[in-house]
């Protein structure tokens, strides 16, 4: 099992930038791979970012493809998602899921992660 806790989420101007963190702790950090979904008020949580549980290239929601970078750093148990041109449809809490990755892992599907945070909410005003 793994414990994870988000931050820095906060409130933006659109076109205003933010930097989510994920630390986590219990499992080996570098055997899950690591995905970001956002849930906004009334709507179903969807997919943002993953990446696998080695780092290179991330995976990302078409919609927010050049504008959101995903990274970790294994050695800090952290993983990141750098989010740029921020718009008011990104109003949303962000949640960081972790999957252990012993096999082929279907990065975009919540229901390949076991581990979820607690959430921070990011508003973009307008």
């Amino acid at each position: 099992q793994v414990q994870l806790v988000e931050s820095g989420g906060g409130v933006v101007q659109a076109g205003g930038s933010l930097r989510l963190s994920c630390v986590a702790s219990g499992r080996t950090f570098n055997t899950s791979a690591m995905g970001w979904f956002r849930q906004a008020p009334g709507k179903e949580r969807e997919f943002v970012a993953a990446i696998h549980r080695s780092g290179g290239n991330g995976y990302y929601r078409d919609s927010m493809k050049g504008r959101f970078t995903i990274s970790r750093d294994n050695a800090k148990n952290t993983v990141y998602l750098e989010m740029n041109s921020l718009q008011p449809e990104d109003t949303a809490v962000y949640y960081c899921a972790a999957a252990l990755e012993n096999g082929i892992v279907v990065l975009d599907r919540q229901e390949e992660y076991d581990d979820w945070g607690q959430g921070t909410q990011v508003t973009v005003s307008s």
